[in-house]
């Protein structure tokens, strides 16, 4: 899956974070659930405009940043 396909940055939505594509929910979102310990289906219930495909992608999003960035533990 190209997380592309659902995941979008627009100045004018959500202050440009990254969002599903048309909505307001951030992926951010989405995987602060997931950590929290929610089910794909939990987070569906929630925030019915979500598709199983957008919660992928946000995981496929998240992934990509991960291979960017540097995140320094103790």
């Amino acid at each position: 899956m190209d997380w592309r396909e659902h995941i979008v940055v627009d100045p004018q939505v959500c202050h440009g974070q990254a969002c599903v594509r048309g909505t307001r929910i951030m992926a951010s979102v989405v995987l602060d659930n997931l950590a929290a310990g929610l089910s794909v289906d939990d987070i569906l219930r929630s925030y019915p405009s979500l598709t199983r495909e957008a919660v992928q992608a946000s995981v496929g999003y998240a992934a990509e940043l991960a291979r960017e960035r540097l995140v320094l533990t103790s």
